[in-house]
């Protein structure tokens, strides 16, 4: 089956995509205007025509949707780049890209995995006096060695693509987008007021231009994650007040979002800014039956997350667990997570476009029998919290009472107020799965960047 998706992704929203029509986008390009063109994953046909615009498309083949557009679009006024990009977590599918493009086009810097076909409209007529008398076909700059290049054989390193896919953490922008909370050393609380001076970003030692900064104050979608297995009616109570007062503690621009999980995910409440439902939504919170499915779970939200969530907002997934997922060793008798793994769930939680704060709460008690959860089990899933924090650029909380889960929460609000987002495109485009190295550098005295340190280049 194929399917037909509209491109939907503009880098710059400045520059407004013009009319939709016919399942296609059209950009307007200024005469002579260059066009970029990249896709490492299927096909890529261009049709000559009279008009003077670009129209783009593209078609997916198999059945499972993709939950972003890969189709990318950088429009500079005279350089319009587009590229095609495939998460992991996307299916695993040939996407074939489609354009019409006038005559008067030049065409550079392309890089494709399949075949590239160029065509000319039949109905093109030179003899139409708003067109040149003698069109032909737009110059393809730079294309020869891509077109003879066999499939699936990278670009070389020295080609100068302007526009790649670079870290899947914010695909549909092309940026490496960066939480990072800052705090003073001296005080070990967060700084406020930064501004984007005041930061220097590095890749691989390499510095960066900050091309976008949001504010401390810039409102978040928020996602309550909750555990909720092997909870006891008068568990899940406290588990619902301490819900209760992280929705009190959130400031009023950002939405809210609260999921619960056992043996499977259950939406409680889609993002949403309206307190009063979210009360409502939150009181309806029950125990829940089946073994401990973390993994499954962290990455159901981390999904629903980019279903839901605006591009113009920050995002952070709020994890409250103890980490005792079925699969760890020393749990007897629990299946735990059957879709994603440990190592896929910590991978995907560094390409995750967000924060992820995790709570971890201690349910640590004494095994009298080796059917009972071992020791080293715990210590795992402590341990396993605190990784997964890491690796989502947040911060880890040891939570070793219940009745200490809300006064953890109103601290997650707290520290998600010092958190400034930063945006780059690296200067190094090669996609070659490596691991680029991020590091923060700030202009204040005993000022301290606590964030995601890198992300692999896919």
């Amino acid at each position: 089956m194929r399917g037909l998706i509209l491109v939907a992704a503009l880098l710059f929203p400045s520059i407004a995509l013009a009319v939709q029509s016919n399942d296609e986008i059209r950009i307007d390009l200024p005469a002579n205007g260059q066009i970029k063109l990249r896709n490492d994953f299927g096909n890529i046909s261009v049709e000559v025509w009279a008009n003077s615009y670009v129209t783009v498309s593209a078609t997916i083949e198999g059945d499972r949707p993709f939950t972003r557009s890969p189709i990318i679009i950088d429009n500079r006024g005279k350089v319009l780049a587009i590229s095609v990009v495939r998460r992991p977590i996307d299916p695993v599918a040939a996407i074939h890209l489609f354009l019409k493009v006038p005559a008067t086009a030049h065409i550079s810097n392309m890089s494709v995995k399949g075949q590239f076909t160029l065509t000319r409209d039949e109905a093109l007529n030179p003899a139409a006096p708003s067109r040149p008398e003698t069109p032909k076909q737009p110059e393809l700059i730079g294309v020869d060695n891509a077109t003879r290049r066999p499939a699936g054989t990278p670009a070389t390193p020295n080609e100068n693509t302007e526009i790649s896919e670079g870290d899947v953490i914010r695909v549909d922008s092309q940026l490496v987008t960066l939480n990072i909370s800052v705090i003073d050393r001296s005080t070990n609380r967060g700084l406020m007021g930064l501004k984007q001076s005041d930061f220097k970003l590095f890749e691989d030692g390499r510095e960066q231009r900050i091309v976008q900064f949001d504010s401390a104050s810039s409102p978040f979608d928020l996602v309550l994650l909750i555990d909720l297995s092997g909870s006891t009616r008068e568990v899940v109570k406290l588990i619902r007040a301490a819900a209760l007062r992280f929705v009190d503690a959130a400031r009023p621009a950002d939405r809210i979002a609260v999921i619960t999980f056992a043996g499977e995910p259950r939406i409680v409440s889609e993002l949403t800014a309206d307190r009063d439902l979210l009360r409502q939504r939150i009181e309806t919170i029950d125990t829940a039956r089946g073994d401990t499915k973390l993994y499954d779970a962290t990455n159901f939200a981390m999904a629903e997350v980019m279903k839901q969530t605006k591009n113009s907002r920050r995002t952070a997934i709020v994890l409250m667990s103890d980490g005792l997922d079925g699969t760890i060793p020393g749990i007897s008798g629990q299946q735990g997570s059957l879709k994603f793994s440990y190592p896929e769930t910590l991978r995907n939680i560094q390409e995750f476009d967000g924060v992820l704060y995790t709570l971890w709460l201690n349910t640590e008690y004494e095994a009298m029998s080796p059917l009972d959860t071992q020791p080293e089990a715990f210590d795992m899933g402590h341990d396993r919290m605190k990784e997964m924090a890491d690796a989502g650029g947040g911060i880890f909380y040891q939570v070793e009472r219940l009745s200490d889960l809300a006064g953890a929460y109103e601290q997650v609000v707290a520290d998600l107020g010092t958190v400034y987002s930063l945006a780059y495109r690296p200067r190094n485009s090669a996609r070659d799965g490596k691991w680029r190295a991020i590091r923060i550098g700030i202009d204040r005295p005993n000022a301290v960047p606590r964030g995601k340190r890198g992300y692999y280049a896919n």
